[in-house]
Parts: C-alpha cells; sequence; structure tokens
C-alpha cells in the first residue's frame, strides 16, 4: 500500500504535470470506485474542472479543483495514477479515466480494487478523523510524548493507526523502530523519554529520506510518469528477512505483530523484558 512518501511523491509529479489541465471527459469503468457521489453524477460534475493545486493528508492524495471542490483519493493496496495520451487504450486494471484538455489523460489503475476516490466541497469529511502529520511542525517532541503517556498499546500497531499519526504504514514503521531501537511489540507506556526522543527522530528521518528517493517500489508503486521509487535499496530491515542488520550483522527476522508481517534485529530491538506480578 502506498504510504505517506508513496503518495507525497506522486502529489509532487502531478503538481509539475497536471496543476492548470481541465477535466474534458471522465470515464469510470468500475463504478465502486467511486465513493462519493454516485458513479454517474461524478462523471457529470467532474467534467470542466480545472486542477488548481495537489497535495496530501496521510495516505490520501488531495487535488483542489476550480471551481471550488476536492478530488480524492486512497489508493489502498495496488491503485496507482498515470499520466498518459488520452488516446491510449485503457489497462485491463484501468479504474477511471479522466481526459483533460491538454490531449492527455489521467487514468487511475488499480489491480485490486480497493481504491476509492471521492468528489466533494471539503476533504475533511474524508480525512477529518486523521491523527497529525509526521512531517509538520504540529507533530512535536512534546506532543509525542504526551500522546504515548497512557497508551498501554504495543508500539507498532499504535503507530500503525491513522488516528494516532497519519501516514504511516507496515514499511515505514518497521524501518523506524529499528532506528530508534525499539522492539515493534514493546507497549507505549513503558518507552522512556530517550525512547520516545529516538523514535520521533526516526519517524521523521525514515520519511524525509523515502520521500528524497521517491518513495519505495516492491512491486506496484510507480509515479504517474512511470518511475519506480527508489528507497527499497536504502531499507535497513522490511523485506530482508534471513539477511544480516548493517548496523550489528545479526541475521534480520519476521514476525506477525498484529496481523502484520514485522521485521526487526533481535539484538538492535531487544524483546521487552515481561512485567514483573
Amino acid at each position: 500500500m502506498p504510504e505517506l512518501p508513496e503518495v507525497e511523491t506522486v502529489a509532487r509529479c502531478l503538481r509539475r504535470r497536471v496543476v492548470g489541465d481541465t477535466v474534458t471527459k471522465a470515464h469510470v469503468l468500475l463504478e465502486r470506485t467511486i465513493a462519493s457521489p454516485d458513479a454517474t453524477g461524478f462523471a457529470e460534475m467532474i467534467e470542466g474542472r480545472r486542477f488548481s493545486s495537489f497535495g496530501r493528508r496521510g495516505k490520501y492524495l488531495l487535488a483542489e479543483l476550480e471551481p471550488r471542490s476536492w478530488l480524492v483519493v486512497h489508493f489502498r493496496m495496488s491503485g496507482r495514477l498515470c499520466i498518459v495520451q488520452a488516446g491510449d487504450s485503457p489497462t485491463k486494471h484501468t479504474r477511471l479515466l479522466l481526459e483533460l484538455a491538454s490531449g492527455r489523460a489521467m487514468r487511475l489503475e488499480d489491480q485490486r480494487t480497493f481504491g476509492r476516490v471521492w468528489l466533494l466541497d471539503d476533504p475533511d469529511a474524508v480525512t477529518g478523523g486523521l491523527g497529525p502529520e509526521p512531517l509538520s511542525a504540529h507533530w512535536t517532541l512534546d506532543r509525542l510524548v504526551r500522546d504515548l503517556q497512557t497508551r498501554r498499546r504495543m508500539i507498532k500497531p499504535l503507530l500503525l493507526d491513522q488516528a494516532f499519526v497519519a501516514g504511516l504504514g507496515n514499511i515505514y514503521v518497521d524501518e523506524a523502530l529499528h532506528r530508534a531501537d525499539l522492539h515493534p511489540a514493546v507497549t507505549a507506556d513503558r518507552l522512556s523519554e530517550d525512547d520516545v526522543a529516538r523514535l520521533h527522530a526516526a519517524v521523521r528521518s525514515v520519511l524525509t529520506e523515502a520521500v528524497e528517493h521517491g518513495g519505495t517500489t516492491f512491486q506496484d508503486f510507480r509515479t504517474p510518469d512511470g518511475d519506480a521509487g527508489g528507497h527499497q535499496f536504502a531499507l535497513r530491515v522490511y523485506g530482508r528477512e534471513g539477511e544480516p542488520c548493517e548496523s550489528c550483522g545479526t541475521i534480520i527476522k519476521k514476525t506477525r505483530l498484529a496481523q502484520r508481517g514485522t521485521h526487526y534485529c533481535p539484538v538492535c530491538q531487544p524483546p521487552p523484558v515481561p512485567c514483573e506480578a
């Protein structure tokens, strides 16, 4: 699933390529892709609207349109946007096709069909329940310390909770916890101030580097121009089960935690000591 760095990469690409272009025709090839309004209403409402900006909230792509409205896209497992020529034939995985006045088209491809698209007046109707942005000035160390003090959940599933902090997924949580020397199963209330400081710095550094590398590509992720990300070559634990840890040489392990595949180093990230009875 595209996480914060991948969606940010898509937004930056579309900002360069599509701002100022106008939708001339919409083709909905899979009706359930459109979450709101219905497919017919979506096609009628978006035609004639001009893209004025592209941004991101958590894992959601936000496109501002004129007259004022918002196109919100959640890619889920396998969704991706492509910029193609308007006359190019749709692929078998094309779910939505927007013809543009420039003679190009923006195509949403989604092999697993979990992606969703909204056209609405206020994106907060979809994104309003998200937690703070981890790269924003509002997500301070003091805030993270405060937010963790009363939590007793394991730290990995807590960081994956989009209401706690927005945009993190399996890849970058594993990477951040390794950099912070924290086991994924340690509970939030057992973290020291130093632990939280390392975690805060690790989340920010991992996400910043991944954005600079254009995201992580294993299978599905590509930019709208068709380029792969490059951060997969900088991963320290995710996808490296059975390989040596770059910090200490210990073999990276993979387990399941909260129903998610979880990669960690058993030496750099020692398991939490059981509480005494």
